[in-house]
């Protein structure tokens, strides 16, 4: 679900609204230079050379975040309307001096330029220049050229966001009249270094430096006491993933004309909060993932100026009463700390707040009814909290609110009927609460997500749900609800992408006439019984059908196979009495199939030319009536199986995701002999489970190239042969079952290279001779090996006759 998270969206946010910033602050410094004289024909010729450096790329990276004032985006590049026998002085993004017609202001942010920016470049022809914007192009890692220097009148320059790479040069703090410097570069990359000698040079030279954003470029090497020498008319200074380490001086916090104050990085980065004698015209301050003490001090307050206030640094305690001082707020942030006892009702003075973020703390007790002033709120999060109590009826006046999230707390009673009448709610998240009851009726309103999972809700879902008509998003998992009041009032929510009814005591069948729009069904764990519905139509979005543990009979639908788009399957844990769907192997998304526990029957084979489930990397067959050999031509053809590298970068949790709204995908798996639910699937995760049926015939040694397996179960079959010595190259594998068959011959030495098997059962074979020894195997017991007699070493009390040969009488023969 797209909500905040503890870091990343916010910084998300922020670097949206940097860019808007950037962009339309830029467009006042060129836009204040009048152009009533034709410029040179030798400046002219300049950019106009410094125009055939570039291609224009429309697709150049971070383009998404060339936004104008009115959130469109440019669809042209300024440098198209450069052309020859034009006055100079009237293209786009070029502003000349109205008495000498120098161009002295050049603003090229978002004109998609892409190729290597040229140290000989032309553009250092305009010795006259004062402004310079290269902002959201894509200069292709080139270095920032040394020649930078020759702008000896340049006030303000901006190159951020546009790949620049390599080390800032040193002749940059010649550039001795700048008023504002950006050299930002992106957060998640190291590309741009920034020396110490350097920034030393800058924090000498720069005497009318104001606005000054290093955010993403790495300064590792540079110590942060260097900072304290900027110069006292700084206004801005932003300083987002810089790598800086150490003790940030909170001397800047006494800068007098210090209005806007960035600081984000890792703990090794300190700074600690002033208890007296902050910078009074302060008005934006963030501090996030620095470590910033202990407590938020009570001279907070004290910053009367202050509108924006984002905090989430690990403190500690309660926050001061004197907060509520703070009269200009509109935007209070304190997540992600570790703040606790009550919320201070002095949050209620702030009446100009528009935006309240509290979560990830450890606040207690009720939420203040004068959190019922604050009608001006548009965010209201209080979620990942210990409150208790109800939710107090003082909310009901905070008419203006599209968001609410209250989820994981201990808030308790029943649902207010005043919450569903809010007349500009969009998102409510009541989910991982203590909420009884039942829900007597939904009023028609803007609602477009609403999660009260995890509660203790009960009695039937009302059909008034139907006057929810914007809805996409519906979440009413793990309660007690009992039935559905009219099961087809779904069928008019039809803007519903996400539909969750998991884990109720839900009865009767599954309504007919669902919504088109459905990406996600999940009515896991209820009581539903009868047919799966066939009218899965043609062009079916739905990519999430989770139907496990219920009591479904019948055929599996063929009009499934409509579903082009389907990832997770699930149908495990019914009583459906089919063979097996080998028309699903055409489906080409279609990662997790699980059909345990039913009434499965015949053979698994395929029956099409041609790749057979490209994207498959679960598979779980088990405890139906399977028969003959195992199924090696899909085994063969499982290439999201065989590379546990094939997705790249860090494992993520697969996810369902539509333009309004995500969602977590979860699986039933059996480990260890007990089933769990894992609540999320990482893209890494791959397992076949084929146990419980009548299987027979060997192991394929196919099966060794599956290398991204991370659990194979192949038990209580009547699989024959030995083990494939190339189980061996499956060393991602973290459990292997291959008990209760009739395989014969040795355990294969190749398996002690699995240094990830933490589970391992091979009981109740026919297997002979020495256990291997090394590795993991140095740590199962006998229960792994239980029921094969001719086995012998350790950890059995039977040793063999001589080093890895067994007992004559229980010899392999030829």
């Amino acid at each position: 679900m797209r909500i905040f998270t503890k870091l990343s969206a916010p910084l998300c946010l922020l670097f949206v609204f940097l860019c808007l910033k950037t962009a339309f602050s830029s467009s006042i410094h060129a836009s204040s230079f009048s152009t009533t004289h034709l410029c040179s024909h030798e400046e002219a010729l300049a950019l106009l050379q410094f125009k055939t450096s570039f291609s224009i790329n429309y697709t150049v990276l971070y383009a998404d975040n060339c936004v104008d004032f009115f959130y469109t985006k440019p669809n042209y590049s300024k440098i198209e309307s450069w052309k020859e026998g034009i006055d100079c002085c009237s293209w786009d993004g070029v502003s000349c001096d109205n008495v000498t017609g120098h161009v002295i202001a050049l603003n090229l942010s978002c004109s998609f330029l892409y190729g290597t920016f040229p140290s000989n470049s032309t553009l250092f022809f305009l010795r006259n220049l004062q402004s310079l914007n290269l902002a959201l192009n894509d200069f292709r890692l080139s270095k920032i050229p040394s020649e930078i220097s020759q702008f000896t009148r340049l006030k303000h320059l901006d190159v951020s966001f546009s790949r620049f790479s390599g080390q800032v040069p040193r002749e940059i703090a010649h550039l001795i009249k700048l008023v504002s410097l950006n050299l930002s570069n992106y957060y998640d990359s190291s590309d741009l270094i920034l020396e110490t000698t350097t920034f030393k040079n800058l924090v000498h030279n720069l005497s009318e430096v104001r606005e000054l954003v290093l955010s993403g470029v790495n300064m590792t090497s540079v110590n942060p006491r260097f900072f304290m020498n900027l110069s006292s008319s700084l206004t801005t200074l932003e300083l987002f993933e810089t790598m800086l380490r150490g003790n940030f001086p909170n001397s800047i916090f006494c800068f007098p004309n210090l209005k806007n104050f960035y600081l984000n990085g890792k703990r090794d980065l300190t700074i600690d909060l002033p208890s007296s004698n902050w910078s009074s015209p302060l008005q934006w301050l963030y501090l996030g993932g620095v470590d910033c003490g202990r407590r938020l001090p009570e001279s907070i307050g004290d910053l009367k100026s202050l509108q924006s206030l984002s905090l989430g640094c690990n403190l500690e305690g309660s926050i001061p009463a004197s907060i509520g001082n703070l009269s200009q707020l509109i935007r209070l942030s304190l997540f992600s700390n570790n703040f606790n006892g009550q919320i201070p009702t002095t949050l209620g003075n702030l009446t100009l707040l528009t935006s309240l973020d509290l979560s990830n703390n450890q606040f207690s007790g009720p939420i203040p009814a004068s959190i019922g002033n604050l009608s001006q709120l548009t965010y209201l999060i209080l979620s990942y909290n210990n409150l208790n109590g109800q939710i107090p009826s003082s909310l009901a006046n905070l008419t203006q609110l599209p968001y609410l999230f209250l989820s994981y707390n201990l808030l308790n009673g029943t649902l207010p009927p005043w919450i569903f009448t809010l007349p500009f709610l969009e998102q409510l998240y009541l989910n991982h609460n203590q909420f009884q009851g039942q829900i007597n009726q939904f009023q028609q309103n803007p609602l477009t997500l609403l999660d009260l999972s995890n509660n203790e809700l009960q009695g039937s879902i009302p059909n008034s749900i139907a006057n929810l008509v914007n809805l996409s998003y519906l979440n009413l998992s793990s309660n007690h609800f009992s039935d559905l009041i009219v099961p087809d009032m779904f069928s008019m929510l039809q803007n519903l992408e996400i539909l969750d009814l998991s884990h109720n005591n839900l009865i009767g069948k599954i309504p007919n006439c669902l919504p088109k729009s459905l990406s996600v069904l999940n009515l896991q764990a209820n009581y539903f019984d009868g047919n799966i519905p066939f009218g899965f139509p043609e062009g079916c979005g739905l990519r999430n059908l989770n139907l496990h543990g219920n009591q479904m009979d019948g055929l599996l639908p063929r009009s499934l196979v409509n579903c082009r788009m389907l990832e997770v399957l699930d149908v495990g844990n019914n009583n459906i009495s089919d063979t097996f769907p080998h028309w699903l192997e055409s489906l080409p998304e279609l990662q997790v199939l699980v059909l345990r526990s039913n009434k499965f029957h015949g053979f698994v084979h395929s029956t099409k030319e041609g790749p057979s489930f490209p994207k498959l990397r679960v598979l779980d067959l088990s405890s139906n009536y399977f028969v003959g050999a195992l199924p090696l031509r899909y085994i063969e053809n499982f290439n999201a199986m065989m590379d546990p590298h094939r997705d790249g970068g860090s494992p993520e949790y697969m996810m369902v995701s539509t333009i309004a709204n995500s969602y977590q995908c979860s699986l039933v798996v059996t480990w260890k002999g007990f089933d769990y639910e894992l609540q999320g699937i990482l893209t890494i995760f791959s397992t076949i489970h084929l146990s419980n049926n009548k299987f027979e015939g060997e192991i394929p040694d196919v099966i060794g190239k599956l290398s991204s397996l991370k659990g194979l179960n192949l038990s209580h079959n009547n699989l024959t042969g030995h083990i494939p010595s190339s189980l061996g190259n499956l060393t991602n594998l973290e459990w292997l079952d291959l008990s209760s068959n009739e395989l014969t011959g040795k355990i294969p030495d190749e398996l002690v290279s699995l240094t990830q098997l933490s589970v391992l059962n091979l009981s109740n074979n026919h297997l002979v001779g020495h256990i291997p020894q090394g590795s993991q195997f140095n740590t199962f017991g006998n229960g792994s090996y239980e029921g094969n007699l001719g086995l012998c070493g350790i950890p059995l009390s039977k040793s063999c006759d001589g080093i890895g040969t067994p007992p004559s009488s229980f010899q392999e023969k030829d």
